[in-house]
């Protein structure tokens, strides 16, 4: 006879499998990567125009290995489809390790290690998200801030979260600030 408890975990397993999976997955580097994170040469132009080519947007994710605000990101926010559908469809996103040394080529060129990098952006916090626009031309003389469209410093909650990718992928930041936005779209 087969015991209740065996059937309900059985049934139970692949939705287990299928939630851990949209949480992504911790690498040996300590971070946590989704498997739909875009995986490139680490130049930014290439990568906003690859990304607009594609229609979608660019984003940099920084992460920091042991950081409890990147690991609440993974297993609540990306782990909820909705989000992850609408990001996904929209953004291509590249992760950053806050302290790593991998090489970034900026828009002027000039290539810096991924913690100098981010010293560079004053990225601060983990997770933090840089939004760009739809276009490299002219970013290089501008400064590091100025490059972007708009920033996530910091965890938001799941619905400011979620808000925030719509607020870039329908230029909201072109008319108002994002604290605008959201008021006015119930963010």
């Amino acid at each position: 006879m087969i015991d209740r408890r065996t059937l309900f975990l059985g049934a139970a397993l692949p939705l287990v499998t299928s939630v851990r999976s949209l949480a992504g997955t911790l690498g040996e580097d300590g971070l946590y990567h989704q498997d739909w994170f875009v995986d490139t040469f680490l130049d930014l132009a290439e990568d906003v125009a690859a990304a607009t080519q594609k229609g979608k947007r660019f984003a940099v994710l920084w992460g920091l290995k042991g950081c409890p605000a990147c690991k609440t990101m993974h297993e609540v926010h990306f782990a909820d489809p909705a989000t992850t559908d609408y990001i996904r469809a929209r953004f291509d996103i590249v992760h950053l390790n806050i302290l790593g040394d991998k090489e970034v080529t900026d828009f002027d060129g000039r290539k810096r290690g991924e913690k100098a990098f981010a010293a560079h952006y004053a990225i601060r916090t983990t997770p933090s998200i840089q939004f760009f626009g739809t276009n490299a031309e002219g970013l290089a003389a501008k400064e590091p801030l100025k490059r972007e469209v708009a920033r996530m410093p910091g965890l938001l909650d799941p619905k400011a979260f979620l808000a925030m990718f719509r607020y870039v992928a329908e230029e909201g930041y072109t008319r108002e600030s994002f604290a605008e936005w959201a008021r006015k779209n119930g963010a």
